[in-house]
């Protein structure tokens, strides 16, 4: 019998985005000066007024405010109407010192024996469903609110939107596990105060939500994901009604609240832990990268359909307490008897292809370089790989790879460890 799923998406301009995109603006400029630095930055935002705090340890000097303005300034709260304003609102500074205790347990003298930055589990994983190898309605989710944002920069079209924002898809499956449609859109736009009936403002918003939008979007995809965009989608347009108080002013915002906006729209599993903010020292944050890379190669490597990965850590220490994987039942290697190979079979050979320490993880992804901004936003799965230049503390200039995790650099390495062709 089919079954519907669904998921969700934020805003750049959703309060708790903001946090997240200032938490990391602030990461990354400690990062610049000083890779080595040890950085957990929290944010909370409300009217008209921005507050960091927590904790730093670093030989780099960084001024908060200035990044602050400029990271509100981008998303577009640059209006006294929206009441949280980049260059008016108050600023508060509360971030300090790391606590010696924690540090103990992550610095060593050999820098391979790095240990996690605290316990816990933390989940990757991939399908696919998508070219990107992401749950289909998530994906989605993103892409709606990405091209909502590009029409509001352009200013041509929809020129009463503003920065907040949310949408949800649902997806009608198959038994088989295949998506058949799109069951329904949901989409809530914060916009301008209309001169007019609120009805007639409405109707308008949902008419440029399918006439422009839903065009847009469809335009980026492939023909099997075109088709699903049926006649019969079920479409909630600003449900609530006038949505012109929004923003920090209309909710306050805090770093960390939108972790399965972040991953995987509630398929597969998340460890509980948030990434923005935090050094790569955290495993909240790396080894949840280095999850999501190991399933994505896998995937791509055809081991499996989908994969979900679990990596767990103790505080402190730097081998890892357990690796889970499970394919779901959807194995496509055997052994050589015939057999499928079972995920704890799996699970042992992803142990003996990927060094899973913080500091190979770390190694291996690039997670000394500033390049966590670009992730606070629309998800840190399923991005683009890309690179950037980076001036240094020296005034040095260099190149770096973004978004690293999604790289499919390790497919033929486990095709040759799984025996495919």
């Amino acid at each position: 019998m089919p079954y519907l799923f669904t998921s969700e998406s934020v805003s750049e301009g959703h309060p708790d985005k903001v946090a997240d995109q200032i938490s990391d603006a602030i990461l990354d400029e400690y990062l610049r000066q000083d890779p080595a630095a040890k950085v957990a930055c929290e944010t909370l935002v409300t009217t008209d007024f921005a507050m960091v705090a927590g904790e730093i340890k670093s030989t780099a000097h960084v001024e908060p405010e200035p990044i602050i303005r400029e990271v509100i300034r981008r998303i577009g709260y640059n209006k006294p109407e929206y009441l949280f304003n980049a260059d008016t609102c108050e600023v508060m500074n509360r971030l300090h010192e790391q606590s010696a205790d924690i540090n103990q347990g992550v610095e060593r003298a050999k820098p391979e024996e790095q240990g996690a930055g605290d316990q816990g589990m933390m989940f990757g994983y991939a399908t696919r469903e998508t070219e990107n190898y992401m749950p289909l309605a998530l994906d989605l989710s993103h892409r709606l609110l990405q091209e909502l944002a590009n029409i509001r920069r352009e200013g041509k079209e929809m020129t009463y939107l503003r920065p907040d924002a949310k949408s949800q898809v649902t997806i009608r499956y198959s038994d088989d596990n295949t998506p058949e449609a799109i069951e329904t859109i949901v989409v809530s736009t914060q916009h301008d105060d209309f001169d007019q009936d609120e009805r007639v403002m409405l109707a308008r918003i949902k008419e440029d939500i399918i006439n422009i939008l839903i065009p847009r979007v469809k335009a980026q995809l492939g023909a099997d994901v075109q088709q699903l965009f049926t006649s019969d989608i079920k479409y909630h347009i600003n449900p609530t009604g006038k949505f012109v108080i929004g923003g920090p002013h209309g909710d306050s915002g805090l770093t960390g609240r939108k972790i399965i906006v972040d991953t995987y729209g509630g398929k597969g599993a998340h460890g509980g832990g948030a990434f923005s903010g935090k050094d790569s020292s955290k495993v909240d944050r790396s080894a949840a990268y280095a999850a999501r890379h190991i399933a994505k190669n896998l995937v791509a490597a055809g081991v499996a359909d989908q994969a979900l990965v679990q990596v767990a850590y103790a505080i402190g220490v730097a081998e890892p307490v357990g690796v889970f994987v499970t394919t779901y039942g959807t194995t496509n290697v055997s052994n050589g008897n015939g057999q499928k190979l079972t995920d704890g079979q799996i699970a042992e050979k992803v142990q003996s292809l990927f060094d899973l320490r913080p500091y190979a993880i770390v190694r291996r992804l690039g997670l000394q370089n500033p390049i966590f901004a670009e992730s606070a936003a629309y998800g840190h799965m399923g991005r683009q790989p890309g690179q950037k230049e980076v001036k240094g503390a020296d005034g040095s200039t260099r190149t770096v790879e973004t978004f690293t995790w999604e790289k499919l650099d390790y497919v033929d390495q486990i095709k040759q460890a799984f025996g495919l062709n």
